[in-house]
């Protein structure tokens, strides 16, 4: 029997998880038959894409992100400029019994790829996204995983599905946070720090009150929505190869300020991100 395609892959691992999905049109529990279709008790449907995802907006939403951009972030993320923060959230992860884990706000996969990829146990990981263009470039690379086009604030998932949900360096919705996590379930929440990536805010915002950053309305939202919240700093400079610096440009908002791209030489670059983690009630 020959290897199975992205889509056939796809449609197998989903109809283990089958259990987890809900309609985001009407609520229902859905089914995800041999063909590929997911479809609940109201015959809302919707496909596994023949790239291996799933596509559950229920209307049209033009993202801002570009194809480029998720391109340029995988590479910046596989150079290894994330490694450590990687390496502390599965610390995090090991030291509990984390079984299914949501990414929320996944872009293009790595992030979620990478920190599974270095656990010891098995475990089911699951991407959304608004960005249709980040799911197809997680599903082209990455097939452990179930990706999925959806909004955050009607995600197609059941209540109590997942042990932990990481969001990465993007928005949350804490109610919705609270509805997906299993009891005593984790919200691993990244975000920056004041010297995260200071040295291309510099050039984007030069003798501006954006030259400066600070997380402190972030983390106490967070605070107020989580209990048991733990902070963990990760924070170093290290050397930036030139090939890369139009990609770091290219894959941050901060880049779209910097008027004379290719004037920029930076040699090092610096992250600083505080790890927040927390419970439900």
């Amino acid at each position: 029997m020959g290897k199975l395609s992205k889509r056939e892959a796809s449609i197998s691992t989903m109809k283990q998880q089958q259990k987890h999905f809900q309609c985001p049109v009407c609520k229902n529990d859905m089914i995800i038959d041999e063909s590929g279709t997911i479809r609940c008790s109201q015959n809302h449907s919707f496909d596994i894409a023949k790239q291996g995802y799933v596509n559950f907006l229920t209307k049209h939403i033009q993202s801002m992100y570009s194809k480029e951009l998720f391109e340029s972030r995988r590479e910046i993320i596989l150079s290894g400029l994330y490694n450590p923060v990687h390496e502390k959230i599965v610390e995090i992860l090991s030291a509990s019994n984390i079984i299914n884990i949501l990414d929320a706000g996944c872009g293009e996969g790595t992030h979620l790829d990478k920190i599974c990829g270095k656990l010891e146990s098995d475990t089911v990981s699951v991407g959304i996204d608004i960005s249709k263009e980040g799911i197809l470039t997680a599903a082209k690379y990455y097939d452990q995983n179930i990706w999925c086009v959806g909004d955050l604030a009607n995600s197609p998932f059941q209540e109590q599905t997942f042990d932990c949900i990481l969001n990465f360096l993007s928005p949350a919705n804490y109610e919705e946070f609270t509805r997906l996590l299993t009891p005593k379930g984790k919200v691993i929440k990244v975000v920056p720090q004041e010297g995260y990536l200071q040295q291309l805010r510099k050039e984007a915002f030069a003798k501006t009150d954006k030259e400066q950053y600070t997380n402190e309305r972030t983390v106490r939202h967070f605070k107020e929505h989580l209990s048991k919240v733990e902070v963990f700093r990760i924070t170093y400079t290290q050397p930036l190869e030139e090939h890369l610096v139009p990609k770091l440009l290219e894959m941050t908002p901060l880049g779209w300020h910097v008027e004379n791209i290719n004037q920029m030489h930076i040699k090092e670059i610096t992250i600083d991100l505080d790890i927040l983690v927390g419970e439900i009630e």
